[in-house]
């Protein structure tokens, strides 16, 4: 992560070293739900893909959980899925190992690699909308390029 770089401009930057060409959208009211970010948006809560952090405890890494924003993650179904337990992440772990504030962690452009598991929920949708960084801002993608993007693991969060 290069300092002095905005949040915004380091997701913009992951996108173009993907080959993506970052269609960011800034809104002036806050975009940090889902039903905040779809209501901006005009699209339903399920095409939103929300970014939710926990902790892996046995290594302490990342775990990013890129859900519908229709769903609620199982924490059980997770742990499962990663062969670790995991607790809730604090805003300041958070921020120490993705370098968002909750509320706009992309699912690009992390401090650390998180392990990351994409709701197979999504791939129901033509396309789908993504923190781009910050509070008020998104991104829209396909989950195709969601899975490409991140590597993720599509399993099922619910």
């Amino acid at each position: 992560m290069a300092e002095g770089r905005t949040s915004a401009e380091r997701v913009r930057q992951a996108l173009e070293d993907l080959g993506r060409s970052p269609d960011i959208k800034q809104f002036s009211e806050n975009t940090r739900t889902s039903a905040e970010a779809a209501a901006a948006i005009g699209c339903t809560v399920a095409q939103i893909a929300k970014s939710v952090v926990f902790r892996a405890v046995g290594s302490n890494r990342a775990v990013l959980v890129i859900a519908s924003g229709a769903n609620r993650v199982d924490e059980k179904l997770v742990a499962a899925a990663i062969g670790d337990r995991i607790a809730k992440a604090d805003a300041a772990f958070v921020r120490d190992k993705t370098g968002f504030a909750i509320g706009g962690v992309a699912p690009v452009g992390h401090a650390e690699q998180p392990i990351t598991l994409i709701d197979a929920d999504l791939l129901v949708h033509e396309e789908i909308w993504a923190a781009a960084g910050t509070p008020n801002s998104v991104f829209r993608l396909t989950p195709q390029a969601l899975v490409s993007m991140t590597t993720g693991r599509v399993i099922a969060i619910r």
